[in-house]
């Protein structure tokens, strides 16, 4: 091998490494406790899951018949560059056949043709199989992962870092209530990495029973199953007074620093911090654009106030 093949490969093993959290058991019983009716008669597609380590096909296994399952698949990703690494296989599972609620390899697991890739072909025709996708995608994906999701018009539970509610190519999903956030989101949560995962704060590392751990903050379900939370207005309590929300230079929108801080008798534009789409309501209120002191998305206005710049900044209205 090439000294250029090789460090194409060692820029790839170190990117997909990158992208290597597996989710914990309890974060995602968490979530999942909420969609059971979702769920009921539906075959599930994680499609970013090693079926032998991920706890996601650990959850959907055990529960496989509780929550009314039709099928089960997953499938692994390998990179046929690194020629280290196994054949990726995939896995379809029917229900409990050996009493112990989980798949038996020798029964449900195949080689798949290429290697997994969720964009592939092969990944692709057991997608439009699907009925919902649960999964923690990669990060450094997420964007396209969605536009996946949303062009094969699928029902989706997934991972992702707080701020791809700021991304261009998503945001526009959360502003047209075509995705929005799950149920337990923001917090620390960790994640299982591999064992030469570099962390580099400590405090942010663990060693349980000789598996490594990172936590991670920020993280948010997204999904477009229908929740009971995105249904419940928030209570406002706070008075309008120009004092206390400053508007921004040139445009008549206010600023308002914390989401606890909405004020209960503003009805023009505000711009909220990006934890708001955590609370967000469409039935109480409409996301107008997205802001920052460099750009905006859907509606005109830069969040600078007195020539200072604030952070990023969601423009809301109460409908």
């Amino acid at each position: 091998m090439s000294d250029k093949s090789l460090n194409t490969n060692l820029n790839k093993a170190g990117k997909a490494k990158k992208d290597e959290f597996y989710t914990q058991l309890v974060d995602i019983e968490k979530e999942l406790k909420h969609y059971k009716n979702q769920l009921e008669g539906k075959t599930v597609f994680c499609n970013c899951d090693d079926p032998q380590e991920s706890n996601f096909v650990k959850y959907f296994s055990r529960n496989f018949e509780h929550l009314g399952l039709k099928k089960l698949t997953a499938t692994h990703f390998k990179d046929a560059n690194l020629f280290t690494q196994e054949s990726p296989y995939k896995l379809e599972y029917n229900g409990d056949l050996n009493g112990n609620r989980m798949p038996d390899p020798e029964e449900f697991m195949t080689e798949m043709i290429g290697t997994g890739d969720f964009r592939s072909d092969e990944c692709i025709e057991l997608l439009k199989e699907a009925d919902i996708v649960v999964t923690n995608p990669p990060f450094s994906l997420f964007r396209e992962y969605v536009a996946q999701l949303m062009e094969y018009d699928k029902k989706f539970l997934i991972l992702g870092d707080q701020n791809a509610v700021t991304y261009k190519e998503t945001f526009k999903y959360i502003k047209e209530d075509r995705m929005w956030l799950g149920y337990d989101n923001g917090g620390t949560k960790w994640f299982q990495v591999p064992d030469d995962y570099d962390i580099q704060t400590e405090s942010r590392m663990k060693i349980e029973d000789g598996v490594k751990y990172i936590s991670m903050g920020r993280i948010n379900w997204f999904t477009n199953l229908d929740t009971t939370k995105r249904h419940e207005k928030l209570t406002l309590y706070k008075k309008y007074t120009p004092e206390e929300y400053p508007k921004y230079d040139d445009y008549d929108v206010i600023n308002v620093d914390r989401v606890a801080k909405i004020p209960m008798d503003y009805d023009g534009v505000m711009g909220v911090p990006i934890t708001f789409a955590d609370k967000y309501s469409p039935d109480q209120f409409e996301i107008l654009g997205l802001a920052n002191s460099a750009r905006w998305i859907g509606h005109e206005c830069f969040t600078i106030i007195d020539g200072k710049k604030i952070y990023n900044r969601l423009l809301i209205q109460k409908r």
